[in-house]
């Protein structure tokens, strides 16, 4: 399970082999994906968002090996999430990871070349950047298929996003690893307005003065 959170904590957001990928020669972005990127761009990234996820670890033979919910608070770069008695915050600069069983905080700094799958505004805000994305389908039920491989090398090799056509909601993110296993986080109860303020995204010291801070900056 350790594993398993590192896997989700520090690789983009978001395998079998599917179809081939192909790009069009006028850049990294095709106009269908483009279009769809944008609007989930616009929709995560429009404020405060708070949603649930469901986090699934699969291996080499497509046999589940971990199954986790965590619960998100989003706000342009900033995030704060709980899940199985630990609390995790990111003010854009920094990451506090709080061990409740252990009442351990660590501390380090945010490196801009993380991925992170729980800051899935990153991977949507940079997808001409550290991406070639690449329209794959509009399925029956609204959503569409877009698969987004990176620029640079990762463990995985391809990242595929189920995002609502019309309302630009992520609903799945699928990332497929170079061994075959692969890790699946599915979104729910997505809100958006939700109210936030900037200590939402900071470990409170002052509500825990006995916790033990370990300070890896």
């Amino acid at each position: 399970m350790k594993r398993f959170l590192t896997v989700i904590l520090l690789t983009a957001c978001f395998m079998p082999a599917w179809s081939q990928i192909t790009h069009t020669s006028n850049g990294t972005v095709d106009k269908n994906a483009e279009t769809i990127l944008k609007k989930a761009t616009e929709k995560i990234n429009s404020g405060a968002v708070s949603f649930t996820v469901t986090m699934i670890n699969k291996n080499t033979d497509k046999k589940e090996t971990a199954r986790m919910k965590a619960s998100v608070l989003y706000k342009k770069g900033l995030y704060h999430v709980s899940f199985d008695g630990n609390e995790l915050y990111c003010d854009g600069t920094s990451t506090w990871h709080w061990n409740k069983e252990t009442n351990e905080v660590v501390v380090n700094k945010m490196s801009e070349s993380e991925d992170n799958l729980l800051n899935p505004g990153a991977i949507l805000s940079n997808y001409k950047k550290s991406f070639k994305a690449k329209f794959i389908r509009q399925e029956q039920n609204g959503n569409a298929v877009i698969d987004m491989t990176p620029l640079k090398s990762k463990s995985y090799h391809k990242i595929r996003l189920i995002i609502n056509s019309t309302s630009g909601i992520l609903q799945r993110l699928e990332m497929h690893n170079y061994d075959s296993s692969s890790g699946e986080y599915i979104i729910s109860n997505f809100k958006s307005n939700v109210k936030s303020a900037d200590t939402d995204f900071t470990f409170p010291k002052a509500q825990h003065p006995n916790a033990e801070i370990i300070d890896m900056r």
